[in-house]
C-alpha cells in the first residue's frame, strides 16, 4: 500500500504542477476512494499534504515578488480565526454522524464549485472587471476579510477552497492583479490556512502520518515533472480533463 501511495501523491504531484490546481480536490476524494479513510481522516491528511507541498512555492513567489501581502495579511484575518472557530466547534460537539455528513457534503460542495471554476477560468476576469462599478475601494477590505473568513471555514471542513477557489475569488475582487500576483497571493495564504487547520484536526486525530509521509515522497517529483510538461500541452484540455474529474468525484462522494 505505501508503493500505491507514493505512485497516487507523484499523480496528483503531476495534476498539480501541470495546472496549479486540483491538489486537495484529487486527493481527498483519492485518500477516501482508494484508501478507504473515513472523511474527517482523509481532510485532515490532505490539509497537512497542502500545507507541505505549498510552502516551496511560497517561498518561491514570495522571493520573486509575486505575493501581494496586503491582499495575503486580509484573507488571513478573516481565515485563520474562522478555521479555529470551526475546529473548536467540532471541538465542543464531536464527531457524531451528523459532522460526518456535514464533512461529506462539503466536500462534495467544494469539487463541484472547484469543476465550475476550472471549466470556466477565463471568464472570472471578464466577471471581476464588471463588478468594479459595483465594489468601491473603499469596501474591499472588508469584502476580502469575509473572503477569507468563507474559505478559512470552506477548508477546515472539506480541505478544498484554497487553491482554484480562493484565486477565483482574489480575481473577482482584484480583477487587475496580475496573473502571477493571483497565483503567488493564492499559494502564500494558502500555506498558514491549511497549516492551522491541518493542526486542528490533527489535535482531533484525523491524520494518517504514515500514508501522508509516503504521498510527499511521491508528491515531489510529480510536481516538478508537471510543471515541465505544461508548455507542451493545451490548456483547454488540461482544464476539461481536470474539471471533468472533480465533477465526478463530487457527485460520487454526494452520493
Amino acid at each position: 500500500m505505501d508503493w500505491i501511495a507514493v505512485i497516487s501523491g507523484f499523480a496528483v504531484g503531476a495534476i498539480v504542477g501541470l495546472t496549479g490546481v486540483g491538489g486537495g480536490s484529487l486527493m481527498t476524494p483519492l485518500l477516501i476512494g482508494v484508501f478507504k479513510l473515513n472523511p474527517a481522516v482523509a481532510i485532515g491528511t490532505d490539509l497537512w499534504f497542502a500545507a507541505l507541498t505549498k510552502t516551496g512555492g511560497a517561498v518561491a513567489h514570495h522571493r520573486h515578488g509575486h505575493v501581494d501581502h496586503g491582499i495575503a495579511k486580509l484573507l488571513l484575518t478573516g481565515s485563520l480565526p474562522a478555521a479555529a472557530a470551526t475546529i473548536a466547534w467540532m471541538h465542543l460537539t464531536g464527531l457524531t454522524k451528523a459532522w460526518a455528513s456535514v464533512l461529506t457534503l462539503s466536500l462534495g460542495i467544494a469539487l463541484l464549485l472547484t469543476a465550475v471554476v476550472v471549466a470556466n477560468r477565463p471568464a472570472w476576469q471578464q466577471l471581476g472587471l464588471k463588478l468594479e462599478r459595483w465594489i468601491p475601494e473603499a469596501r474591499k477590505p472588508l469584502l476580502t476579510v469575509a473572503v477569507g473568513a468563507l474559505l478559512g471555514m470552506l477548508v477546515t471542513l472539506s480541505s478544498i477552497g484554497a487553491g482554484a477557489l480562493g484565486a477565483t475569488l482574489i480575481l473577482l475582487l482584484y480583477p487587475r492583479l496580475p496573473a502571477h500576483k493571483v497565483v503567488g497571493t493564492d499559494i502564500a495564504y494558502a500555506v498558514p490556512l491549511t497549516l492551522v487547520a491541518g493542526i486542528g484536526h490533527a489535535t482531533l486525530g484525523h491524520v494518517d502520518w504514515s500514508l501522508l509521509a509516503a504521498l510527499l515522497l511521491g508528491s515531489l517529483p510529480g510536481i516538478w515533472l508537471g510543471a515541465r510538461l505544461t508548455k507542451s500541452l493545451p490548456d483547454k484540455l488540461i482544464r476539461t480533463l481536470l474539471a471533468g474529474s472533480l465533477l465526478i468525484a463530487g457527485l460520487k462522494v454526494i452520493h
